[in-house]
């Protein structure tokens, strides 16, 4: 619900609000790069499950060793994924 100042000052709230009514929700992600923005962040939280919270060695040599290691781990089962299969989706109104 937009405020009653909307149309004289809007705040930021309000125009999304605005810019969601003008033009439908899937332009307004498109416009604004939602889809990209939310892929990133699922491919990082996938690093991060592979990767896990925290270094466990010490050192700057061993963690740099143990990034590796997880890397290398980690494209492997990144690929893997991808080889499987994604589900085909169907956007519902």
């Amino acid at each position: 619900m937009l405020r009653d100042t909307a149309d004289t000052t809007p705040s930021p709230r309000d125009r999304h609000i605005q810019a969601i009514t003008k033009a439908r929700r899937v332009a307004l992600q498109k416009a604004s790069g939602y889809t990209q923005r939310a892929t990133l962040e699922r491919q990082i939280g996938r690093w991060k499950q592979v990767l896990g919270p925290s270094l466990r060695f010490h050192t700057d040599e061993a963690q740099a060793t143990e990034v590796a290691i997880a890397i290398a781990i980690a494209v492997v089962v990144l690929d893997r994924m991808l080889d499987l299969g994604r589900p085909n989706s169907v956007r519902s109104a």
